[in-house]
């Protein structure tokens, strides 16, 4: 009798704030769902903007600023995203006062999240915090709000943002992927051992799904 394959191993770092962190996995989630592909997915901490205060930054100007682009670029670049968002199911609303934050704290929230089985549920709450009802994801207030949303408890997750207790494992995590050569997000490793970076689109997606499933464990 032939023994089922394992679940593929699929490892993400990305960041809250990153569009294409969104899109990147909402297209992977569809490839995985139209190929039926048993999986496990674990989710890793990457700070775009480590400095940003937090109150946050206009998009529109820090983008500006940080890749010297201009107005009309990033008018496009979000229509861009946009439609991606779309095609794979995840509903951007952009506005001209969008928002970027910083996000230790998510970061953070998301490890808590992880003890209790919770981080992917908590991973895409954020995504849509953020992306689509344009919430301060550096708040403590705010997440934990969204934490309560999925069924977290809302004392513990401020406890766990009011005293940092996860900050130094969150630094240590940060810094092992960055040592591992991840410069940019999204960064997904599949089995440990193949990295894909950014968003590839679904069916580029199936293809790697279908070229991982072809080889021998």
């Amino acid at each position: 009798m032939e023994q089922a394959k394992k679940p593929l191993r699929i490892d993400i770092v990305s960041d809250v704030v990153c569009p294409w962190c969104a899109i990147g996995y909402s297209q992977l989630a569809e490839a995985l769902k139209q190929t039926n592909t048993p999986h496990e997915i674990h989710w890793h901490p990457f700070e775009l903007n480590p400095n940003t205060p937090h109150e946050g930054r206009n998009y529109r100007e820090h983008i500006m600023e940080k890749y010297g682009t201009t107005a009309e670029d990033i008018k496009e670049s979000r229509a861009r995203m946009t439609a991606a968002g779309a095609e794979a199911g995840f509903d951007f609303q952009f506005t001209d006062e969008f928002r970027t934050y910083n996000t230790f704290n998510t970061h953070q929230l998301l490890y808590w999240a992880d003890q209790q089985g919770r981080m992917h549920d908590l991973k895409q709450a954020l995504f849509v915090a953020h992306f689509v009802d344009n919430k301060n994801v550096a708040d403590s207030t705010v997440l934990a709000d969204v934490a309560a949303d999925i069924g977290l408890d809302r004392s513990e997750a401020l406890a766990v943002l009011e005293d940092q207790r996860f900050a130094a494992a969150v630094e240590k995590e940060k810094q092992h992927w960055q040592q591992q050569g991840i410069q940019s997000v999204p960064s997904m490793v599949f089995n440990e051992r193949h990295l894909i970076s950014g968003a590839q689109g679904i069916e580029n997606y199936k293809s790697i799904l279908q070229q991982l499933a072809d080889m021998p464990d």
